[in-house]
C-alpha cells in the first residue's frame, strides 16, 4: 500500500498528460452543433437599428450566413473586413446577431467599420445566442433556403474559412 501511495503522483501525472495530449491538434472550430439540420430557433428580439422593429427567425432567410458578433470581441474586428468583402464583392447575404453588446456602441462600430449585414438582430442578454449554442463571438452559421442550419463555424471567418463556407453555400444554392 505504501508503494502505491509513493507512485500515486506519477500515475496522476501520466493520466493528466494523456488527457491533455489527446486535446492537442483537435480542431476547436468545428465543434458539432446539436442544431445542425434544424431550423434557426424561434426568437422575438428587436433590430439593432430600430428598437421598435421586432424580428424573428422568419426574417432570416437563406441561403445565407448568420454571424454572431460584438464590439467587445477582438476577433470580430479581425473578421469584419472579410465579411464586408464577402457581402460587397460576392453578394452573399449575411445576417448579424449583435451578442451581449451595447446598442449605441454597436451602431458606432458599424458606422466606423461599415455594415456587411442585411439585417442585424440585437441580442443584449444573449438569449438567442444561448438557444443557438453560442460559445462566444464570433460564430457563423450557414443556413439553407428553408432556414435550416447546415454548418457552424466557431472563430474568425478568414479567406480560408470563407472558401470552405462558399463551397457549402454553392452546394445549397444548387440544391434549391
Amino acid at each position: 500500500m505504501r508503494r502505491f501511495l509513493v507512485l500515486l503522483p506519477l500515475f496522476i501525472f501520466i493520466g493528466l498528460a494523456l488527457f491533455l495530449w489527446r486535446g492537442i491538434g483537435q480542431d476547436t472550430t468545428s465543434i458539432p452543433s446539436p442544431l445542425l439540420g434544424k431550423a434557426v430557433p424561434e426568437f422575438s428580439l428587436t433590430s439593432l437599428y430600430d428598437e421598435n422593429q421586432i424580428m424573428s427567425a422568419s426574417d432570416l432567410t437563406g441561403p445565407a450566413l448568420i454571424n454572431v458578433w460584438a464590439t467587445w470581441c477582438p476577433t470580430c474586428k479581425q473578421e469584419h473586413a472579410q465579411l464586408n468583402r464577402i457581402a460587397r464583392d460576392e453578394g452573399v447575404t449575411i445576417y448579424g446577431i449583435n451578442y451581449k453588446d451595447d446598442r449605441a456602441k454597436a451602431k458606432v462600430w458599424l458606422d466606423k467599420y461599415l455594415d456587411p449585414y442585411a439585417k442585424n438582430v440585437f441580442d443584449p442578454n444573449g438569449r438567442l445566442g444561448l438557444d443557438l449554442g453560442v460559445y462566444g463571438a464570433p460564430e457563423t452559421y450557414l443556413i439553407d433556403a428553408d432556414g435550416i442550419i447546415r454548418y457552424k463555424h466557431i472563430g474568425e471567418v478568414n479567406e480560408k474559412v470563407w472558401q470552405k463556407l462558399k463551397a457549402q453555400m454553392q452546394a445549397l444554392e444548387a440544391d434549391s
